[in-house]
């Protein structure tokens, strides 16, 4: 592609720092403290490294170490760095759910880089909404900027066991309550499971939107799956702080990269590397800052056949640092090559398909040769029908095949609180044909749509030996958990939608091959039926603060669930002065 470049004086920074005026004079007064004489010059790009390091985010805690890295890398470069602390979100932490906050979080780091005197940014994350809103924030600013993927922590040992971050936790929950082991036992592996700083060791959403950022063109190729104790990760960080003061001398921006076609691109990705429902949502927003066409039939299109080449949890058997010594993600993109459009540009400027060739596999048990998969079609299958109009989506390769096509009786739960109440009672009409329905958890029912998704099964089918069953909800999944679990549904209860109005009882019928989620009751019928009283004294009702304006505005899943004012690019530009 070629570049189109800027001269000095086309520096956002410029309209701060240059000329002789009371205003000049005040910006660069006040930044000097210590900086070199010539930092604030015109020539220099000044650039923002985006931190979402946080001790209450334990993923990203060790983020200070690496814009450390980036900062030498801009300086070396000759530009100027400056470390901008932005909202956090440790999704093991805050409460309800991280996702109520990821809108806050894209639009305050939007606000602050259109707000400062910057020509870049560099962009840290870690932990599952903090990429993603990252990248919304990036997009709506469109000034140039890079992720650096805060990686993949060690992997844990347990009994001479490899542990899966969050994966082995459900596993080892649902053995404590069906029998299989004490809850002394599941204790005693909590020391093991963290075992270094970094993100889950899993394929998911942290590791997923980490492929994503590389898949969509917004990382130095090769950097997603680079764990975080690796020394090779801080090489790179420095590296991306050199690349960024490129882009800006090249006006390399997020529009030109992040095209519809990159989009289908990461789809492509998620689809091979098994990774996180939870792409779905991030994906549809971000493409949403950008003005861009992206759809849940987008998802379904591009990701249908599309081979699971990774055999990592929670789809699989191995782990993050497993996929990193075999050959990284860019390894095992290059087994679907073919399948990649030749035409988005990464943050280098040169295309995603010029860094898939030559890649080795060094251990074909973890990257799956592409005559072989580990699935042959592996892709987030995209569900309508009378249950879910507007859709709703599964993934297969974390999900029972027996279970794709399946029939059975409805168990219906009106809210978290009513499934955690009523689960493992004795007396609940249950069997391991019945569908389990949670509904009130979608983006504006709980609010912040919690992964919840993947429900716990009922204590007594546990004991019986029964490890999944069709779950649907409106809720999402965490990006480490597995099942047969069908999500997203929209529109959601809370806005009407028909999961508000099923009954325990009622037939469903999910087909995943045909793309169909079916409720056996007439639309006829469903018009005569009103909502419980249970399910809307459970939904959200803020009063105040960010819930409330988030309740208001907030859109379904099947949109990206951000704010319906949020839609758009808004530029880089300040329109008032304030000195």
């Amino acid at each position: 592609m070629e570049c189109k470049g800027i001269t000095v004086d086309d520096l956002r920074s410029a309209e701060w720092y240059a000329g002789q005026d009371r205003n000049s004079y005040i910006h660069r007064a006040w930044m000097r403290r210590g900086l070199p004489d010539n930092a604030l010059d015109a020539t220099k790009p000044q650039i923002a490294i985006a931190n979402t390091a946080s001790d209450l985010t334990p993923c990203n805690s060790h983020l200070n170490e690496v814009a450390e890295s980036v900062k030498q890398g801009i300086w070396e470069a000759g530009g100027v760095p400056y470390n901008l602390p932005v909202v956090s979100l440790g999704e093991t932490q805050v409460k309800p759910t991280a996702m109520l906050w990821r809108n806050m979080a894209a639009m305050a780091i939007e606000e602050m880089l259109r707000a400062n005197p910057i020509d870049g940014v560099v962009l840290l994350g870690g932990c599952d909404k903090t990429i993603p809103a990252l990248l919304m924030a990036a997009a709506s600013v469109d000034l140039p900027a890079i992720v650096v993927p805060g990686g993949p922590m060690l992997t844990g040992h347990f009994r001479g066991e490899a542990l899966g971050c969050g994966t082995d936790v459900w596993r080892l929950s649902e053995e404590v309550r069906g029998g299989q082991i004490t809850n002394g036992q599941f204790l005693q592996s909590e020391s093991s499971m963290i075992r270094s700083k970094g993100h889950c060791n899993t394929m998911g959403t942290a590791s997923t939107m980490a492929v994503v950022a590389e898949a969509l063109g917004m990382t130095i190729p090769g950097f997603a799956g680079t764990p975080a104790p690796d020394s090779r990760l801080l090489a790179l960080s420095h590296e991306t702080g050199r690349l960024i003061v490129d882009m800006i001398r090249e006006d390399r921006r997020p529009s030109d990269i992040l095209t519809r076609e990159s989009f289908l691109n990461a789809i492509v990705a998620v689809a091979a590397v098994g990774g996180s429902t939870n792409s779905v949502v991030h994906l549809l927003a971000i493409a949403g800052r950008l003005g861009l066409d992206l759809t849940l039939d987008d998802f379904d299109a591009a990701g249908r056949d599309v081979p699971l080449m990774v055999n990592l949890q929670p789809s699989g058997t191995f782990l993050m640092g497993d996929l990193y010594r075999a050959g990284g993600v860019l390894a095992a993109l290059s087994q679907v090559k073919e399948l990649f459009s030749p035409v988005p540009i990464t943050v280098t400027g040169r295309p995603l398909v010029e860094y898939l060739t030559d890649q080795p596999v060094f251990d074909e048990t973890v990257i799956f040769p592409r005559e072989s998969p580990l699935m042959a079609d592996a892709g987030i299958a995209v569900l309508r029908g009378n249950l879910a109009p507007r859709g709703a989506i599964i993934k297969p390769a974390a999900a029972t095949a027996e279970l794709l096509q399946h029939t059975g009786p409805a168990v219906v739960f009106d809210s978290i609180e009513d499934m955690r109440a009523r689960l493992d009672d004795p007396d609940l009409d249950v069997t391991a044909d019945s569908v389990l329905v949670l509904r009130g958890c979608g983006p504006r029912g709980y609010p912040g749509m919690p992964e919840v998704g993947n429900m716990p099964l009922p204590r007594k089918l546990l004991e019986q030996g029964v490890r999944d069953m069709v779950r649907i909800s409106d809720a999402r999944m965490s990006g480490t958990a597995y099942g047969t679990v069908i999500l997203h549904v929209a529109p959601e209860a809370a806005a009407g939608g028909p999961l508000a109005f099923v009954r325990t009882g009622d037939i469903i019928t999910v087909d995943v091959a045909g793309r169909s989620l079916s409720l056996a009751v007439s639309d006829a019928e469903l018009a005569l039926r009103g909502q419980s009283a249970a399910s809307e004294a459970a939904y959200a009702a803020p009063q105040r603060g960010w819930a409330k304006l988030y309740v208001e505005h907030v859109m379904q899943a099947d949109t990206g669930a951000d704010l319906d004012f949020l839609v758009g690019s808004s530029g880089d530009r300040v329109t008032r002065e304030s000195h």
